[in-house]
């Protein structure tokens, strides 16, 4: 493994630094898969906050009945 060294001369064992700086230098490749996967979650909490509001009605209604 080879030894890495922060921007002031830090020993950077995990060699953390260079990874992060390897993932800024990226850029913007891949930004369609990363939109389309943050559509996933969004229908998720949609779907979950319609579900809820159908539960509370539906007891809602049969503690009124």
């Amino acid at each position: 493994m080879a030894n890495t060294q922060g921007p002031q001369g830090n020993h950077d064992p995990a060699g953390s630094t260079q990874m992060f700086r390897a993932f800024v230098d990226e850029g913007p490749q891949g930004g369609g898969r990363q939109q389309a996967a943050s559509s996933g979650p969004r229908i998720g909490l949609i779907v979950g906050v319609i579900a809820a509001v159908v539960i509370v009605a539906a007891v809602a209604w049969l503690a009124l009945k």
